[in-house]
Order: structure tokens, then C-alpha cells, then sequence
């Protein structure tokens, strides 16, 4: 089908192409500020990373960096141990955190989906850490509640420790878990604060895309005499895994740039406090890279599994 077709000997758009146009509309703001703000940005970002800047009267004076232009990358992969260090740290608390986020999530939007009184309010309610963590809001909370919590330097207060060991106890009495995933579901009961007040957006998708699942399919699986067990994985699962794949990106990505992040942190105090441009453009750039390398991969891993409905 075509964007146009003839009526009484005029063309007109199909409903392709309104589509289309209505689509190329919603993409002419993002594509301004794009190639407007954003891309001469980037450009001179990178730029920077492969240069010294000095600044003189009437502006800076940009002058190639030692070793090819890759003195900036070379100091921050090979001789600044806060760099790496920090990088690790991301990594990690992404690796931990992710999937904890993503299972929370599907969780609470398949609660939010069932049919009871207060729905409307309890969305509200999981939407709400979202707000939360914009602006000054963050600031205070971040400063005052998160710190008082974990006690000087972020360390585990001695009621923290006894709940870590508490829960891995129970775990390793009552289930055949290995040590290691006993571990790590232990040290989730302490971040089940900030899993919710990250899983707000990643709801709101689920929940989009649970109500999008038509209900004859239920119907006509309930006929056959399948089970809820047998709806949930057979239906819910592989209808909703796209939406997994859209939330394991967003959630990388966000946790990455998430204001508690160290290393972006360090990034910020490198350009804008020493007002070192270029070592700062090159740590943002190293960490850009591993970001993309990261997604790739996750995406690569998921995306074999997903399934799309023709």
C-alpha cells in the first residue's frame, strides 16, 4: 500500500501516510534539537577528549594532546585508579541492580493489573517514587534520608549487617538456593528502597502493555482448560517480552546516569570543578563506549528471546 491514492482523480493520503506524516511530526522537534543543540555538542566533545585547552583573552585555545591525541584516554585507563575503580562500581551496581528492577517491576504491574478497588490510587502510589526523584526533591533526600540510613562513609550499620544475615540464615534453612543467589537476594532486602523509587517508569510500561494483550486470548486458552500458571507463560510472558527488552535498556541507561553514580559524578567535578575539558570529555566518552557494549550485549541476549506478534 502507498502513502497516496486517487479519489474522484485527486491524490490523497492513505491511512499509511497520515500515519506517516503524523509520525514525521512528532520526530521534527527531537531532530531539532538534535542536530541543532545536541550533535554540535558532541562534536566538540570529542574534540576536547583529544586535546589540551588553555584559556586565553577571548576565548580558549585548543591544542593536540600528547601521544596521538590519546594522552586523555590513556591517562584515565592506565593511571588514574579512581577512574577504573569507579568504573567497576557502575558496572556492578548495574549488574546487580537491573534485573532486581526489571523483576520488581513485572511484578507489581501484574498486581496493578487485577481488578480491585483503589487501582486508580494504588498506581498513583508506584508512580510516585518517579516524582520523587526529580529536582531539589532528590537533593534533600539524597543528603538527609539515604545517608542517615547507611550510616558514615555508606557503610552497613550494625542493624543492616543483622538483616543481611538474617535473611541469608532463613534462606539457607528452608530453601536448596545455592550460597551465592542467597547472597544476593539478601543484600536486596537493603535496596528495596531505591528498586522502588527506580521501578516507577518501568511499571507504567508493563502495565501499558499487559492491558494491551487482547483478553480472547485468555478466553479462548481458558476453554482449553489451561491453568493461570500455564496463561501467565504461555500468554503474559511472551506477549509482554518486548516491553522486557525496552525496560532492560532504559534501566542500564538509567542507572548509569543516575545522580547517586560515582563516576559520573567524578565526570561532572572533572570538567566543571578542575575545568579539565578534555581529560573529563575522554573519561565521558570511555564510559559512553562501555554503555553501548553493555547494551549491545544485553540487547543481543534478550532480543533472541523475544517474541513479536505478527
Amino acid at each position: 500500500m502507498g502513502l497516496f491514492h486517487k479519489v474522484n482523480g485527486k491524490r490523497k493520503l492513505t491511512l499509511r501516510g497520515k500515519e506517516a506524516v503524523a509520525g514525521y511530526l512528532f520526530a521534527i522537534p527531537f531532530l531539532i534539537g538534535f542536530f541543532g543543540l545536541f550533535l554540535p555538542m558532541l562534536i566538540k566533545s570529542v574534540q576536547f577528549s583529544f586535546s589540551n585547552m588553555t584559556v586565553e583573552k577571548g576565548g580558549y585555545v585548543l591544542t593536540k594532546a600528547a601521544n596521538g591525541g590519546l594522552e586523555h584516554y590513556i591517562r584515565a585507563l592506565t593511571i588514574d585508579p579512581k577512574f577504573n575503580i569507579s568504573l567497576l562500581e557502575a558496572v556492578k551496581d548495574m549488574a546487580v541492580n537491573v534485573p532486581l528492577i526489571i523483576i520488581f517491576s513485572f511484578f507489581a504491574a501484574n498486581l496493578l493489573n487485577q481488578k480491585f478497588k483503589g487501582r486508580g490510587i494504588a498506581r498513583s502510589i508506584f508512580f510516585f517514587p518517579v516524582i520523587l526523584t526529580s529536582g531539589i526533591v532528590l537533593g534533600i533526600e539524597s543528603s538527609d534520608l539515604l545517608q542517615t540510613t547507611l550510616g558514615p562513609e555508606g557503610m552497613l550499620s550494625a542493624d543492616d549487617a543483622n538483616t543481611v544475615f538474617n535473611v541469608a540464615g532463613f534462606l539457607l534453612n528452608y530453601t536448596n538456593l545455592p550460597s551465592g543467589i542467597v547472597m544476593y537476594l539478601s543484600q536486596a532486602v537493603l535496596g528495596i528502597y531505591d528498586i522502588v523509587i527506580a521501578s516507577g517508569v518501568q511499571i507504567l510500561i508493563f502495565l501499558a502493555g499487559l492491558q494491551g494483550i487482547s483478553p480472547s486470548l485468555y478466553e479462548a486458552s481458558n476453554m482449553e482448560g489451561a491453568t493461570a500458571w500455564e496463561n501467565f507463560w504461555k500468554i503474559t510472558f511472551p506477549m509482554i517480552s518486548p516491553l522486557i527488552l525496552v525496560n532492560a535498556v532504559y534501566t542500564i541507561i538509567d542507572s548509569f546516569t543516575s545522580a547517586n553514580n560515582e563516576l559520573m559524578q567524578t565526570i561532572k567535578t572533572t570538567i566543571f570543578s578542575d575545568v579539565k575539558y578534555g581529560y573529563g570529555s575522554a573519561m565521558a566518552w570511555i564510559y559512553f563506549l562501555i554503555i553501548v557494549v553493555i547494551i549491545a550485549i544485553v540487547g543481543g541476549m534478550i532480543g533472541k528471546r523475544v517474541f513479536y506478534m505478527d
